[in-house]
Formats: structure tokens, sequence, C-alpha cells
């Protein structure tokens, strides 16, 4: 696992030494990325700069080092990720004409002596594996950003004046003396709905993130172009086609080759030169990724979890007992709120944007924990997407179930009755209501089905709404409009049967890549601990698509397939149990370690004289939730992460962030947030 960063000057006016300066500067930004190693490289004809930060994983020797030249020297290439499938593309490449002479194992030497066999697009269409990728064609002239088909790998690109700036993280981009921070409202209004900000969007204007499974391709000798991705692989052609053609065995034979599938997935991402280890929560997708290589492991595995004080949140003695059965070497770490609380502060720093996942306050203590004793580490993610794991796929179907009977009409008074009390005294009407109505029932939940009722016209807008933080006019982001992205625009959707398969898919290309890829991402590399997903190998989702709805749904329950490859390795009483999520009780925090923190950066006086949100809303939220008379713990994280961003943006360089110093508001716009 890597970090790099590169621009292209096309006036062309900049030395040598400059441009060595410049992406050594952008190259140190991600020093956490790669700790092991840095190179640079330029061309001053050609206006343009590779830096390059490593962590040593596959070949730890000097021929692993890059920047690096393909043997002919028509190439260069900074690469971020693993081709897993490395070895067998050697030995094929080796096996034809004018085999190529190797110099050292990794992968990086195998991509670059593909592209000259096979060319970019032949190269990536073989490749298993997670990557970003920087190509500049010497001959040519021309640069190639590349991402994997889900987009374990970020990558970020833009013109800012007359220079092409790309890099691993946004953080490379500031130190370059181009880089212009302009807030970008709209995608601000995104992030507000989403709780991350989905790509192509950044929080800069004219900064964006490669969409995963595509190439850009730009000439170097054209200033300003802009240039559009082309997909190499679509997710939906992957959905349509595994629909058009589903597997055609029985049950038995179908959770057989799922079984092999991820064994190989598995046995892939363990190859490695330094420590190797896995996260495990004690639930079906760690547990299966766990068990699965404890079996092809001569060794106990190392396994790392997490717990907390809060039993709603505590999964430490589930994922002990899975341990304690797989026989791994188990590392458990209790977290105290203090721990927790500790991390904060260092979120706008890890995550560059807004992002509000709480869930990242765990994961990074998790990665603090496994980097410890492991450089590499396996994870659960993306089994949910494909096998139908997430609670909300079963919320909105029961709710569509309910809701969808009723006449439009009906549903419209209803909405406006219930809205008619206000949430405090539906806190006080529904005790009388109990045991008919649950307890889990709030007035701030009565409001939400309210404005759903009002607003959903079939199952896709319910399970949109459910997605949903900030919901409904007037917007909170002054002078915003909300930009069309895959989740709001569902004629972008594949034709699909149920609501379940569609919610997998909008998920699968959004929540997927640009929250808990993201997510997992940064807060491992911010400790220099490479994270792998087995489940995401490409192969593997392409088979869960071919499989009936029934293989992975039955009736409230998701994952049946898995489960059942699961269950030849732990019983299932280990594991059947609610779904418990990896999360922190950031309400209850709101109101006790946290509210004076939130209280500063919610201050009606601050939001005015900032300018990006009506301060009205915000408020009347946070009054509810300090209160009790509402659970606005998502609503008011989403705004608290932006507030924590924006007051790093303005007070200069933060943990994490190893760029020079800047300042959002006075001087000369050279860094930081310039106001829209």
């Amino acid at each position: 696992m890597c970090g790099f960063a590169g621009f292209i000057d096309s006036t062309r006016a900049t030395g040598g030494d400059a441009l060595r300066h410049g992406a050594l500067r952008m190259a140190d930004a991600l020093h956490h990325r790669g700790p092991n190693d840095s190179g640079v490289w330029v061309d001053e004809s050609a206006g343009i700069g590779f830096g390059f930060r490593r962590l040593s994983i596959v070949d730890l020797s000097p021929e692993g080092h890059q920047p690096m030249r393909s043997a002919t020297g028509r190439y260069v290439v900074l690469f971020n990720g693993e081709i897993y499938n490395h070895a067998v593309l050697r030995r094929e490449l080796a096996a034809g004409e004018s085999p190529p002479a190797f110099r050292g194992h990794s992968d990086t030497e195998v991509l670059l002596a593909a592209v000259e066999r096979w060319g970019v697009e032949g190269s990536v269409r073989r490749f298993v594996g997670m990557f970003a990728f920087a190509l500049w064609d010497r001959k040519e002239h021309r640069l190639t950003l590349g991402r994997d088909r889900l987009g374990e790998k970020p990558l970020h690109y833009g013109w800012m004046g007359r220079t092409f700036l790309f890099g691993s993280e946004l953080k490379a981009l500031r130190p370059h003396p181009d880089f212009r921070g302009e807030l970008d409202r709209d995608a601000v209004a995104a992030f507000l709905r989403s709780g991350y900000i989905p790509a192509p969007h950044s929080i800069y204007k004219g900064i964006y993130k490669l969409p995963p499974g595509t190439l850009l391709a730009l000439s170097g000798t054209i200033a300003q172009e802009r240039p559009a991705p082309v997909p190499y692989w679509s997710a939906k052609e992957v959905v349509e086609a595994g629909q058009a053609d589903p597997f055609p065995g029985t049950e038995a034979e179908a959770v057989g080759h799922l079984d092999r599938l991820l064994r190989e997935s598995v046995g892939l991402q363990m190859v490695a030169d330094v420590p190797l280890g896995a996260f495990l929560s004690g639930g079906v997708d760690s547990s299966a990724v766990v068990a699965l290589m404890q079996a092809q492991s001569p060794r106990p595995v190392k396994t790392f979890t997490i717990g907390f004080a809060e039993a709603e949140y505590n999964e430490a003695n589930h994922s002990r007992a899975v341990a304690k059965h797989l026989g791994t070497d188990h590392t458990e770490l209790h977290v105290t709120p203090a721990d927790a609380l500790a991390v904060i502060p260092k979120l706008p720093g890890i995550y560059d944007e807004p992002f509000a996942d709480s869930s990242q306050v765990p994961t990074f203590l998790v990665s603090q924990l496994a980097a410890r004793s492991v450089t590499v580490s396996l994870s659960g993610d993306g089994g949910d997407e494909l096998f139908g794991g997430y609670s909300w796929y079963f919320q909105a179907r029961r709710i569509w179930d309910i809701v969808g009977r009723v006449p439009k009409s009906l549903r419209r008074l209803a909405a406006t009755a219930l809205g008619a009390v206000s949430p405090r005294l539906w806190n006080r009407i529904l005790p009388l209501l109990r045991p008919v109505v649950s307890r889990h029932v709030t007035g701030d939940r009565v409001h939400k089905f309210a404005t759903l009722l009002r607003d959903v016209n079939g199952p896709d807008s319910v399970y949109r709404s459910l997605m949903t933080r900030w919901t409904g006019p007037p917007p909170i982001v002054h002078g915003a409009c909300e930009p069309r992205t895959v989740l709001t625009d569902e004629a972008s959707w594949p034709r699909l049967g149920g609501l379940i398969d569609r919610a997998m898919y909008v998920d699968a290309v959004t929540y997927l890549p640009d929250n808990t890829l993201a997510k997992v991402d940064r807060a491992s590399m911010a400790v220099g601990l490479e994270s792998r997903a087995p489940f995401l190998d490409h192969r593997v989702m392409e088979f869960a698509w071919r499989l009936p709805p029934a293989m992975k749904v039955r009736g409230s329950r998701g994952k049946w397939a898995l489960r059942q490859v699961l269950y030849r390795y732990v019983p299932p009483a280990l594991i059947e149990r609610p779904k418990m999520g990896f999360c922190v009780p950031i309400d209850s925090w709101l109101r006790g370690p946290l509210a004076e923190w939130a209280h500063g950066l919610l201050a009606e006086k601050r939001l005015r004289e900032e300018g990006v949100f009506d301060p009205a809303p915000v408020r009347r939220k946070w009054r509810e939730h300090l209160s009790g008379v509402g659970n606005w713990q998502h609503q008011l994280w989403c705004v608290l992460m932006f507030q924590a961003w924006l007051e790093a943006e303005k007070t200069g360089p933060r943990p994490a962030d190893h760029g020079p110093p800047r300042n959002a508001r006075a001087g000369p716009p050279e860094r930081g947030v310039v106001a829209s």
C-alpha cells in the first residue's frame, strides 16, 4: 500500500529543480501511506512531476522502488494497491514472444510489462486486485489514471489553472502552489444527504474522484483539456448479465462454488512479504474471511477486535468466541470513551473532506491496534452489498408493504395529521400507547414516518428515504443545488425485479466505495496498515449476482449462501444473533462528553458568520437532541463533521497532513477553502 501524487504544468515553464521540489512536497504529504521509501521522477520537457511514498508489502527490495520505469523506458508508473494475480500474469508474459526481463518480483513491474504487451485497457481487464495508478507514456505524451473495479483505492484529480493535479488523497494536492481550495456548496448538499461526498465530486470545486472501474487519459500537449473517465468494467452490466444468466445448479452446488471462489480470493490476498492478520467482529462477513484464512494457514491467524463498555455496542464477546473456535491468535482491546473521543480531533486530517460515518472512530482504533502487530489486515467489507445483509433492505420492504397499500391521498392526509403534533408532544403521548407501540418509537421517528408517508411514491423511494440524513425543503446549505447522483437518479439503476436487489446494486456503487471503502482506506493508511477485502474480488461479485434472490435473502434474513459457507467452519450458534454494526454511542456522547465541543461548532453566531448553513434547522435539532426530545445524532454528526473540517481548513495543518501551513480566510488564496 502506498500513496502517490503528481502534476502536469501545461505551460512547461517550470524547471527541473522546481518540478522535483513540487512533486516531493506533494508526496511528503502522504508519508503516513508510505513510511518505508520515497521517490521522485520528472520530465522537464513535458512539465510533469511524479512523487511517491511506499509501504513495502511485496518485494521489499530496492527493485520495488517507485516511480518505476518500464524495461523499454517508454512508460513511468505510480502504483498504489495490489495485483493479486501478478504471479499468474508474470508467467503468462514470460511464456509469450519477447519475454520481459524482470528485475524483481513486484506487481508494479508486472503492470508495466503488461501495458507494454497488452496496452492499458487490455491489462486492467486482466488484473485481479485493488489499485489506483498514474501512467505516463513518454512516447505519446499521455497520462492515464486508473482505478480498480469496486473503488478500494482512492484517486483524485483536477485542473487548477494551467496545472493538472492528481493524488491518492486530497492532502497531497494542497502543497502545490497552484492549488485553490474553493468550497463546492453543491457537494456539501450531497454530503448532508448521505454523510459522505459521492463520486465524482469532492469538497473542492474542480477536483474530482475518479469513479471505480474507469480510466482517464489526458494528453500532455493539451492545456486544460477536460477528460472524461471511460469505464473498462461496469457494475451495472455485471448485474444485468448475472440476472440474464442465473446460476443453474442446486443450492449445494452454489454453496460449494462460492466456498471455492472465496477460498481462492482469500488465499491470493494472504500473499505478502510482511506480517498479516484480520479484523474480526464475530459477524458473518469477518468470521467467514477469518475461517477461510485459518483453513489455509499453517499458523494461527492474528485477529483483532475492540470492545466497548456499552453492551449494545460491544461485539468483543462474539469475536472472542469465534476466535477461540477457529484457534486464531486473538488480540482484544477494550476502548474507553476517552480513547474514542481522542480520535475525533484527528478526523479532519485523516479524511481530508467532511465524512460522517461515526464508525470511522472504531475503524481507526482497530486499525491502530492491528498496526502494532501486522502490516496487512483482511476485512469482511462488501459482504452486505453482495449478499443482502443490511437491515435497511428489510426495513424498506416492510415499510412499503404497509404504506403501499394505502392510497396516496390518504397517505398525505395521515402525514399532515402526524406532523401536526410536535415531537415533544408525541413523546408524552407514546408511553400511553404501550405495549401497542414499541418503546423504540419516538416523536422524531413519528415525524420521519410522516415525511416518508408524504414523499414516497414507490419502494425505491422508501429505500432512498432511509439512506438520507437531512431531508426535505428548505435546503439548509446556502446557495447550493444538490447534484444528481446514482442514489437520487432511479433512471440510472438497472432493471431488477425486487427492491432488495435494486438497493444492493445502488449500495455497491455508492455507499460501498464512497463510504465504507473510503472509511477503511483512510483509517488504516493513517497508521500505515494495508487493508484488503476478499469479498471484493470482482469474480466473487460476478458470481453473487448470478445467484437467484432466494439464495441470498430468505424472509427477513440475508446472506443465505454465505452463511452456509461459514457454517462449514463455524457452528451457527456462534454467529446467529442480531446484527449490531460497528458503531459508537454518538447520541449519548453529544449530550455528555462531546456537548461542549459540539456547542462551539454549532453556535448560532458562528453559523451565521460562516454562511454555509441556515442556522435555524441546525439549532433546532441541536436543542431537541440535548433535551432528549429527539435523537438527531446522524443529522448533527454530518454538520459537526463539516464544521470540524472547516475549522481545520481555517487553522492550518492537521494531524496526518504534512502539507505546509495555510489560511483559509486571510491572505492570497493559496491553500484551504476559498469562499465561493
